[in-house]
């Protein structure tokens, strides 16, 4: 199973990444694996620790994969990486290995501090759509267009039936993004 949550890390610069990622639990171990290139592997490696965020608010997802990523962050308890200072809940971890990959290095991460600080009061459907675009807009790169305009479609009828404020404000930063990258395309395509 992949759970979608936010990771923060720390650069040995100082300078804190904040990024949406799909992780994985085994054996009481959290694995993370970005592709390459990634500033998330990159600080894990150097740092050798990061926070896992649990949150419901998917601005946050859609934020990150639309360059704004500046969320107020505080300090964790026993690890250097920041966590999100308005996250549900946290896990601190540290890195015990590294199953290297040319394309998608796993690592495995041991838990080392764990909080709660706000309850969860569930999910609804404009939340999962806001997630599923985010994921899309990621791979705008890899995706044929007819299959992202299909996919919108589809999610479009959650946004419609069940979004609140947040999700709204999130849907439209990832429409915005997929109409940029459509029109540097269909840009590039005139030219050739």
């Amino acid at each position: 199973m992949i759970e979608e949550v936010i990771v923060t890390t720390r650069a040995p610069g100082g300078l804190v990444h904040i990024a949406p990622m799909g992780i994985r639990q085994q054996d009481g171990l959290i694995i993370i694996a970005p592709f390459r290139p990634s500033t998330t592997l990159d600080n894990v490696l150097a740092g050798g620790c990061a926070v896992i965020n649990y949150t419901d608010d998917v601005r946050i997802f859609a934020g990150c994969i639309c360059g704004r990523q500046d969320w107020p962050v505080t300090a964790a308890q026993r690890v250097a990486a920041p966590r999100l200072a308005d996250t549900l809940a946290h896990t601190e971890v540290e890195l015990l290995s590294v199953e290297d990959d040319p394309v998608r290095p796993r690592l495995f991460c041991r838990p080392v501090h764990q909080e709660t600080h706000h309850p969860f009061q569930g999910f609804n459907r404009a939340q999962a759509a806001v997630l599923e675009l985010a994921i899309l807009a990621s791979r705008l790169d890899r995706l044929p267009a007819d299959k992202i305009a299909h996919e919108v479609g589809y999610l479009r009828i959650a946004i419609d039936k069940t979004a609140g404020p947040r999700e709204l404000l999130a849907w439209g930063w990832l429409m915005e993004r997929i109409a940029t990258h459509q029109a540097a395309a269909t840009d590039g395509a005139i030219r050739s």
